[in-house]
């Protein structure tokens, strides 16, 4: 019986890893796929242009660097880096849904 007992509570704990990884699988799925459309669309010809043009715009630069200083990839994430990230991901998910 504590053999049984065993397995069962080594199949509990093994489930819970297995989800989590599937999760992050699906979080980086998410994220790659993003990346790779907007990187798709910023050179798109409609685009491309305005975007150079806010390349060269240093006070646009500026407002962006002090953005991008607000996020952290590190693993204590504050509230915005985690609303950030989880706007991302939910627009990874929806990117993903409609072009498969």
């Amino acid at each position: 019986m504590k053999i049984l007992y065993a397995v069962l509570l080594g199949m509990l704990l093994s489930v819970s890893p297995a989800a989590a990884q599937y999760s992050a699988q699906n979080e980086a799925k998410y994220m790659a796929t993003l990346k790779a459309v907007v990187d798709f669309k910023i050179n798109d010809e409609e685009n491309y242009r305005d975007i150079e043009s806010l390349r060269q715009n240093k006070r646009f630069n500026e407002d962006l660097m002090k953005m991008l200083g607000k996020l952290s990839n590190r693993r204590n994430k504050n509230s915005t880096n985690n609303r950030v990230y989880r706007i991302l991901l939910q627009a990874g998910k929806d990117v993903y849904n409609e072009l498969n």
